[in-house]
């Protein structure tokens, strides 16, 4: 990955585009924006954060995917 920077998600070590945005993170992971709670740094990440938020190396990520089914 070009101008990889460390970050961790959900207590894993990863690489991300140094430069990406939250939302561009989840849209790599495959994850529906619609269906997920994110936590960086300790703190909850606002929806209409993600697309300004930009990723710095060491960010600490929590990433909730909501499932439905009955």
């Amino acid at each position: 990955m070009e101008d990889a920077i460390a970050i961790v998600v959900n207590g894993e070590k990863r690489a991300a585009r140094a430069g990406a945005t939250v939302a561009e993170l989840l849209r790599e992971m495959g994850l529906e924006p619609g269906r997920v709670a994110i936590e960086r740094n300790l703190e909850i990440l606002a929806r209409p954060q993600w697309p300004e938020t930009k990723i710095s190396a060491g960010d600490r990520y929590e990433i909730v995917q909501f499932v439905g089914g009955g």
